[in-house]
């Protein structure tokens, strides 16, 4: 984040493009008194962000470039960060309690990254776990439904078995990224095959697929 992007939250400077168009985060807390702020990544942010922040925890209120004020009383405040996660990955060493060790990995992270002062005004802070292979699956099942919606309008029905959703939870994940990799793996995997089969193939007229695993590969088997 640049420095100039910062300023447009609370309204350019007099002499800057923008200047009478207001704050971006002040305006729309006006509009929406009653809200969540959600912050991603929070670490990536230019350092000037941390300095509005603390503003606004510490006095509830925003003031923009033409003075007028935005009231935070009623705004809940969320950020999340990745900071740590590299840390939190690596397998403790020793016979010690590895989900107090994941969590301390966490906690020291966020005390490198984020200052005292900016910490102390929080909360609380929330550590999540790593996904479980249940919770996969069930990230499966969500790409899974998503991609049966996508063709209904193709009158294309599709049926996924125990065994390839076991295999695509269990390859779809990575220690590091979670389930980002599984949206890529079903994109390469089920998706393009699909939409060859719907384009020039055995479903241009519609069909049913019922998807398997052999020999830790996905299999299709096609029928009207």
């Amino acid at each position: 984040m640049e420095k100039h992007t910062v300023a447009r939250l609370i309204g350019a400077p007099p002499g800057y493009v923008g200047f009478d168009q207001g704050g971006l985060l002040t305006d729309a807390v006006r509009k929406h008194p009653y809200s969540v702020l959600l912050l991603d990544e929070i670490e990536k942010a230019h350092p000037d962000i941390f300095s509005i922040l603390l503003q606004v925890m510490d006095y509830a209120t925003l003031t923009d470039n033409n003075g007028k004020k935005a009231d935070f009383r009623n705004v809940i405040l969320i950020m999340t960060s990745n900071a740590g996660t590299n840390e939190m990955s690596k397998s403790a060493i020793g016979f010690g309690d590895r989900a107090n060790d994941t969590i301390a990995k966490g906690k020291d992270a966020i005390n490198k990254l984020f200052s005292a002062e900016f910490r102390n005004r929080l909360d609380s802070s929330i550590t999540f776990n790593s996904l479980t292979p249940e919770i996969m699956k069930q990230v499966v099942d969500k790409f899974i439904n998503e991609l049966k919606e996508q063709l209904k309008p193709k009158k294309v029905s599709v049926r996924l078995s125990d065994n390839a959703r076991n295999w695509l939870a269990g390859h779809g994940y990575d220690p590091q990224y979670g389930a980002r990799p599984l949206g890529r793996l079903i994109q390469t995997e089920i998706k393009d095959i699909l939409s060859e089969e719907v384009l020039f193939g055995k479903l241009f007229r519609g069909g049913k697929v019922f998807i398997d695993l052999d020999k830790e590969k996905l299999t299709f088997d096609y029928s009207p």
